[in-house]
């Protein structure tokens, strides 16, 4: 039982770090855009988040091989759904042949 236990908090850290590192990326992408300096939010926003999510993983894990296994599936499950909430819609293949043929 407390294995168990074990595993679904190292799985929890897992989301809560992924939210942590996609959340804090959007955030930059968002101040980088419209900064005079967007490279050093870029590179300071890298080594903070890539800082946290390494020591996150590393005290989440707790020398368990199975525990990183369940952290890094959790930080990739927040991965997928980051990338649905924030996938911008996609246009319609006609629209985009009708462009190509009136640019012609």
């Amino acid at each position: 039982m407390n294995e168990i236990l074990n595993l679904v908090s190292a799985l929890a850290a897992g989301f809560l770090l992924g939210a942590i590192f996609f959340g804090g990326l959007w955030w930059t992408v968002q101040k980088g855009l419209s900064s005079r300096q967007p490279a050093a939010w870029f590179l300071g926003s890298l080594l903070l988040r890539t800082i946290t999510v390494v020591a996150g993983v590393y005290f989440a894990s707790g020398n368990h091989l199975e525990r990183l296994l369940m952290c890094l599936f959790g930080f990739f499950i927040v991965r997928r759904i980051a990338i649905r909430l924030i996938r911008l819609p996609e246009e319609e293949p006609d629209q985009l042949t009708k462009e190509a043929i009136n640019a012609t």
